[in-house]
């Protein structure tokens, strides 16, 4: 069973950047495509980012392109998400989920998911 423990959420201003952190439990973590997911208070679940195993190409959403940066550490078991340029539509709780999808931005195609972390961007 993998466990995902995401980390690096806050309150932030407009404009600013925040990290986020995902660590996995073992070493299927290094074999697994990582994405991560948001869900803003009263909206459905939104796909963010998403870095592939084993090709290392990443994906993004359009609302989130040029501002945000997916990578990962196999050696750490770890992926993050570097958030620059937060506006106040990027409040949401964001979690993170390993596993072998078919479509990279459909998470029923993810096994594995953390609690999630909150991120609040003031105006």
């Amino acid at each position: 069973q993998v466990q995902l423990v995401e980390s690096g959420g806050g309150l932030v201003q407009a404009g600013g950047s925040l990290r986020l952190s995902c660590a996995a439990s073992e070493r299927t973590f290094s074999t697994s495509t990582i994405a991560w997911f948001r869900r803003a208070s009263g909206k459905e679940r939104e796909f963010v980012a998403a870095i592939r195993w084993p090709s290392g190409n990443t994906d993004y959403a359009t609302s989130v392109k040029d501002r945000f940066t997916i990578s990962r550490d196999n050696a750490k078991n770890t992926v993050y998400l570097q958030m620059n340029s937060l506006k106040p539509e990027d409040t949401a709780v964001y979690r993170c989920a390993a596993g072998r999808p078919r479509s990279i931005d459909y998470y029923a195609g993810y096994n594995y998911w953390g609690q999630g972390t909150q991120v609040t961007v003031s105006s």
